[in-house]
């Protein structure tokens, strides 16, 4: 791989024959923290399945260390294992010293990138979906149009009964088996801007819509929208946002990163608001380190930490402002997933659980294990098929028996439990926590409405 940039950066002067040459590059006082201890080796899920030093969190800050001090090239020794983590931050939840172990592979990412971007395989993921689908919401209606196409018209019945699928590899074909009906079209566009809420307003708050989230998940769009309305919310849905950039960052293109950062910067600071809602796990960890994305950018740092401080999973803010119980019943048996970037990045554990037990009926029962990754990890199951199938595989070993759904805050997670789910032949439904708060709310106004004198279900949207 070819170091040609004359870029110089502040590391250089601490490591001088650095062979990082580009902005971003791994930062001293980050990988300096590591002691090699070894703390983080057993949570590591790659380390787990390979037993290999290089691809334990310990090894890979040491490889990004070698490399800043000129021992090591930018070659492929070092590119495997930094592109195989799954940057799930499990070792950042186990480090004692406090390594930022995700920000320091993300950036050494980013140099591997500018150094020998991507080609083949990657490059075409990153050329097809990077770049040219999910920065752009139109493109993601039409996409969403698409498939919705595809799955009514009696093409994906065709498909599957010719045996055409099988001209794909074996993951893809289990993701087109997993992939959901996509019964409602994306709210961006659709919804109207501005929303009041169901009875007294409490807050003010702006929803991120997502790129995967609206395309393929929107009625969970729509499940959290009803939820923080049925929670005092006048919900703001800004038509110019944009894709977060959690996908380029742990592409390594943190350039389309940056501008898609900005754009959501500009966008959602434009009107004063409470708080950013996000209901996928992966987007809000990235949201909320704009400032470290933009920590070069001075018209934009002090923007980006600002940003960040307003923005908060729903199930973080709901349970942060006070849920307002819904008064249905779901006589559920579920189990609860955490989801990488909620529980490791976030922080976010019992925020969710606390708002599955206040519905009634629901009976939460543990899941081993269940902040270990299932292998999603954005489009890791695409470019590491082999590794994601292994920890999807220990994933659905570990449900418990007699659950009628898998619940978790992020959509990577869903697709990847859908499509094992698939593989296994097993019932479980795979649903989003504001899911089983909006039906609760939705059986409440059935509920209302079988009582005489009362507009049932009237605030439902």
């Amino acid at each position: 791989m070819s170091n040609d940039s004359k870029t110089i950066t502040p590391e250089k002067i601490i490591f001088p024959k650095s062979n990082y040459l580009w902005e971003d590059s791994p930062d001293p006082a980050k990988f300096s923290e590591c002691v090699h201890c070894g703390m983080c080796l057993e949570a590591c899920p790659t380390y787990q399945q390979t037993g290999l030093e290089a691809h334990s969190p310990r090894g890979r800050v040491y490889l990004i260390k070698s490399v800043a001090e000129g021992k090591l090239e930018l070659n492929d020794f070092f590119a495997d294992p930094v592109n195989t983590c799954l940057d799930c931050r499990a070792c950042e939840t186990a480090c004692p010293s406090g390594v930022q172990v995700g920000a320091l592979v993300e950036e050494a990412r980013g140099q591997l990138y500018k150094a020998d971007p991507p080609s083949g395989l990657s490059g075409f993921i990153n050329k097809l979906f990077l770049r040219g689908l999910f920065p752009y919401a139109s493109r993601m209606r039409k996409l969403s149009f698409l498939t919705r196409s595809y799955q009514r018209s009696g093409l994906r019945y065709l498909a599957r009964r010719t045996g055409l699928l099988r001209m794909l590899p074996k993951h893809l074909q289990e993701m087109e088996r997993a992939l959901p009906d996509l019964k409602a079209k994306p709210v961006l566009g659709r919804v109207e801007e501005l929303l009041a809420p169901f009875g007294t307003k409490r807050a003010r708050v702006a929803v991120l819509t997502g790129c995967v989230m609206d395309a393929v998940f929107a009625d969970i769009n729509d499940a959290t929208i009803n939820v923080l309305r049925h929670n005092g919310c006048e919900v703001w849905i800004p038509q110019n946002q944009s894709c977060c950039g959690a996908l380029h960052v742990h592409a390594g293109d943190r350039d389309m990163a940056k501008q898609l950062a900005k754009q959501n910067i500009d966008t959602f600071l434009s009107e004063e608001i409470d708080a950013v809602i996000i209901n996928a796990a992966g987007c809000g960890s990235t949201l909320k380190e704009y400032g470290e994305l933009l920590k070069s950018d001075p018209e934009y740092l002090e923007k980006a930490h600002l940003f960040a401080e307003k923005t908060i999973d729903v199930s973080s803010f709901l349970d942060k402002i006070g849920l307002i119980q819904p008064k249905g019943e779901l006589d559920m048996t579920v189990t609860y997933h955490d989801a990488c970037h909620l529980a490791h990045a976030q922080g976010i554990r019992v925020e969710p659980r606390r708002l599955l037990e206040s519905v009634s009926g629901i009976k939460l029962v543990p899941l081993p294990d269940s902040d270990r990754c299932c292998g999603s990890a954005g489009i890791y199951n695409l470019t590491h098929p082999e590794m994601a199938g292994e920890l999807l595989d220990r994933k659905m070993a570990d449900l418990p028996s007699g659950c009628d759904a898998v619940v978790m805050g992020n959509p990577g997670c869903m697709m990847q439990f859908m499509v094992g789910v698939v593989r296994h032949d097993r019932s479980e439904q795979i649903l989003h926590t504001v899911q089983l708060l909006d039906w609760a709310y939705r059986e409440q106004g059935v509920m209302l409405s079988k009582q005489p004198g009362k507009a049932g279900g009237s605030e439902v949207s």
